[in-house]
């Protein structure tokens, strides 16, 4: 398949700007899962870095790599992050969340010195919002927070699993996937989401990105904020 060429080729070029030394954010996902292989591969050939993995997943094959991993807690400062997107606009904003670690990938990015976007071509788009927004809720407010996100004109959706249960995070709370469309302003859509009681986190990712390296069939792309 083209885009998981595309995928492995962004991962892998993602890798390759981790330096002796540094403390990485190791992201969640189908693109971060090449870059996760290629730096365990590198720690093999001698390479010395801890992760810090945003997911239970990521931490999984991490271990199984070979990569040493710590906390943030022990290192609240990431010297890089390499982590996927569902969607990158021009500007480097991102859409976040389809592998449902939204919070984590956040909190990492937000204490990251550098954080580099590893995608294949399509999830290159104009305008954000064609992939429905991940919203991260606790339980006891989804009601009324499922009311403020259709009066800011979405269409809330609550995320399942295969069996029909509803889907919980890592952190043990369910997502509404919600379908805005074209997001005209997201800074302030943001903001609206942010302000909300009862959102844990959302995955609008504004002014996070400094480079997103695109896979595209033979070559990768380079875009910087």
């Amino acid at each position: 398949m083209a885009n998981e060429g595309e995928k492995e080729a962004a991962g892998r070029a993602g890798a390759t700007l981790v330096r002796d030394g540094d403390v990485v954010g190791l992201g969640t996902g189908s693109t971060a899962y090449f870059a996760v292989v290629a730096l365990g591969e590198r720690v093999k050939a001698g390479l010395k870095i801890i992760g810090i993995p945003t997911s239970v997943q990521t931490a999984d094959l991490a271990r199984a790599v070979g990569i040493p991993l710590t906390t943030l807690d022990e290192h609240p400062e990431i010297d890089i992050t390499i982590d996927g997107a569902d969607e990158v606009d021009p500007q480097l904003r991102l859409i976040k969340g389809g592998g449902g670690a939204l919070l984590r990938e956040k909190v990492v990015a937000s204490a990251s010195k550098k954080v580099i976007v590893v995608a294949d071509s399509a999830k290159i788009v104009p305008v954000l919002g064609k992939f429905p927004l991940p919203v991260e809720v606790i339980s006891f407010a989804r009601t009324v927070v499922e009311k403020k996100i259709v009066a800011l004109g979405a269409l809330p959706k609550l995320r399942t699993k295969p069996d029909g249960s509803p889907y919980l995070t890592d952190n043990g709370n369910p997502i509404l996937d919600c379908s805005f469309g074209e997001i005209d302003d997201p800074p302030a859509l943001a903001l609206a989401l942010s302000n909300i009681p009862g959102i844990v986190e959302h995955g609008l990712f504004i002014g996070l990105a400094k480079l997103a390296l695109i896979g595209k069939e033979s070559f990768v792309e380079e875009i910087r904020a």
